[in-house]
């Protein structure tokens, strides 16, 4: 589910929160998207934000999904490692996006009790071609997940 089309404003607004670190954006983000995925909320558990490789947390100064998960009125919980630098995945084609963020992450040894019959719903800015959400669902569901569900800010 995604709350709206990743154009105009929605678009100059994540952008913003994202490029330009005006993290307050995510508060008005956050409720945008808990009325339009109302549904996909409705049960879950945890919300889980796609993390960031650690060297690109580092270099923006927060994950911006993090910022935006904390306004959905559900418990975050950091139950995914990105344990691989991959490249960015604006520039490569559908296939090639699948393929970049394959194994690139493992759920928190932290976590994986939590995650046991839950239902998760990861949190995005952009939703593309979904190959990100994809692996993240993967190995949440391999980490005992019984139902994964996703909600980002926008779609191509």
């Amino acid at each position: 589910m995604a709350a709206g089309r990743y154009e105009g404003a929605l678009r100059d607004i994540i952008h913003s929160l994202k490029y330009e670190g005006r993290r307050s954006l995510a508060n008005p983000l956050g409720e945008v998207m808990r009325r339009a995925g109302a549904g996909v909320l409705t049960g879950c558990d945890v919300v889980v934000p796609v993390p960031l490789h650690p060297w690109r947390r580092l270099r923006r100064g927060f994950n911006q999904a993090r910022d935006i998960a904390e306004r959905l009125d559900r418990p975050v919980l950091d139950a995914l490692w990105r344990v691989r630098a991959t490249r960015s995945q604006m520039a490569l084609a559908a296939g090639e996006r699948h393929i970049n963020v394959r194994n690139a992450f493992r759920p928190s040894p932290f976590v994986a009790a939590t995650l046991h019959g839950a239902c998760v719903l990861l949190v995005d800015d952009v939703r593309t071609t979904g190959a990100t959400l994809d692996e993240c669902a993967r190995v949440l569901r391999r980490a005992g997940a019984a139902d994964v569900r996703a909600l980002t800010a926008a779609a191509v």
